[in-house]
């Protein structure tokens, strides 16, 4: 299959009807329903950091599969630590794994995954490739709840110290607790779309979106999110060049 029909799979997907190429945009960009995707194309991964970092990767993923901070460690089948190159461009924070992830080990397998992968794949970022895909908690709540606030304080310091190891230039928050988590704020999601927040002493550029799996509840709402991740795309690109 070739690029231009898997780009368009993948909208279709995601509920975006056209992808019309444009000459004169730089790096093949595009224009759908309307709108150009006015950004150049993503970054790959990035060259691997020091041998520390290859260390530090290996620590943190012992304490995570063996950590007992809260008591979800006593019902989930694993812990799920994250997918992706180990140092990268784009980053992207979800909330818990569900009922496929706890089962696999990989966060967003399951029908969002594959909603996920399709809005990922519509902006040129592919799982394992040159996206690196984490959740705030590491282990499956009963029943795919609401995490708990101690469960967050217990596993959010693992997140933090997976975005100092990747480095990402863009952090993609997907669902309402993700991004209020990541901002330490109680706004609604849609309150937060929109803007490009700051993350940490870096001051990471943080966008917001909705969770795949609302988007699979509501799909009339994919179009939003492919505004999300259009803005999200040109946010990195003006990062990038630093305009």
């Amino acid at each position: 299959m070739s690029i231009e029909a898997r780009r368009a799979e993948y909208l279709r997907t995601i509920g975006i009807d056209l992808w019309v190429p444009r000459d004169g945009l730089r790096g093949g960009a595009a224009q759908a329903g309307g709108d150009p995707l006015e950004a150049p194309q993503p970054a790959c991964a990035r060259p691997p950091g020091p041998a520390d970092d290859a260390d530090a990767w290996e620590r943190l993923r012992a304490e995570v599969r063996g950590c007992t901070r809260c008591a979800l460690h006593q019902s989930r089948t694993q812990a799920v630590v994250g997918v992706g190159p180990e140092r990268c461009d784009w980053m992207v924070v979800g909330e818990a794994p569900g009922a496929e992830e706890d089962r696999r080990g990989e966060p967003f397998v399951g029908r969002a995954g594959q909603l996920l992968d399709a809005m990922l794949g519509a902006i040129g970022l592919s799982r394992g490739a040159n996206v690196y895909i984490a959740n705030i908690l590491k282990s499956r709540p009963p029943g795919n709840r609401d995490p708990r606030p101690e469960e967050v304080q217990a596993c959010l310091p693992y997140l933090h110290r997976q975005i100092e190891l990747v480095q990402p230039r863009l952090l993609l928050a997907v669902g309402r607790i993700a991004a209020q988590n990541l901002l330490g704020t109680d706004a609604p999601l849609g309150k937060l779309r929109g803007r490009v927040h700051r993350f940490g002493e870096r001051g990471v550029p943080l966008v917001v979106t909705y969770h795949p799996a609302y988007l699979l509840r509501s799909p009339a709402d994919k179009r939003k999110a492919w505004e999300d991740l259009k803005f999200a795309r040109a946010t990195l690109a003006r990062s990038l060049t630093g305009s």
